[in-house]
């Protein structure tokens, strides 16, 4: 199977875990996008779904899938979506895609954090992936220092503008050990809007594309 063939089968194994009649989270990137083709199938069968960006919410509409805002949604029970990198415990390093802060809004939603990727993101250690962070302007010089004492290299990532308005800063050489403890300290930073760190958020489950096809992993099990 191709790449695109694996992230086919991802995006509808992930159908499983939609629950009939309600709103479901729905990230961002290609893999979250064949998810979405396949949500299409059952959309008469959902309340609707609540977007972490412009993107996903353009192709949610255009399918006809009802979308809603986060501020009209207390609850959901699941939000899926991709991951840069995942751990064997279910951290994550994502916002390669740009939508870190309002993925951890929607995330932030939900009951369970259903993660579907690739087996190539999965990692022993989160950090080879280039940590991205969401930052004020004004700050970004001062959050670039303070990843330099940490022995990171904070790289301005040119032309890129989240939906929020704001640039974004991308880490490099992190080994991320202590990925709760390492959110926290960094969302304490003045100008920080969101890092990519889902450790506080992390998944409970993975479904992974495999080369022997489709894999899936309880986290709070394992």
């Amino acid at each position: 199977m191709t790449p695109d063939d694996l992230k086919t089968l991802v995006g509808q194994a992930a159908l499983e875990f939609v629950v009939p009649g309600s709103v479901v989270g729905v990230g961002t990137g290609s893999t979250v996008n064949k998810f979405i083709d396949a949500l299409a199938s059952m959309k008469g069968g959902i309340a609707g779904a609540v977007s972490s960006s412009a993107q996903s919410t353009a192709r949610l509409q255009a399918l006809g899938i009802r979308v809603f805002d986060a501020n009209d949604v207390e609850h959901i029970p699941v939000y899926i979506d991709g991951a840069d990198e995942i751990d064997g415990r279910g951290c994550m390093i994502k916002g390669g895609g740009a939508a870190l802060t309002r993925e951890k809004i929607v995330a932030d939603l939900a009951q369970r954090f259903i993660c579907i990727a690739d087996e190539s993101k999965r990692v022993e250690v989160l950090g080879k992936f280039a940590l991205p962070v969401e930052v004020i302007e004004m700050a970004r010089e001062q959050i670039a220092r303070r990843f330099r004492s940490l022995g990171g290299k904070a790289v301005l990532r040119r032309g890129a503008i989240t939906d929020n308005g704001h640039p974004l800063l991308d880490v490099h050489g992190l080994s991320i050990t202590d990925p709760v403890a390492l959110e926290t300290e960094i969302n304490q930073w003045p100008g920080v809007v969101a890092v990519g760190l889902f450790a506080r958020q992390r998944a409970r489950v993975c479904v992974l594309g495999t080369s022997a096809g489709v894999r899936r992993i309880d986290y709070d099990t394992a």
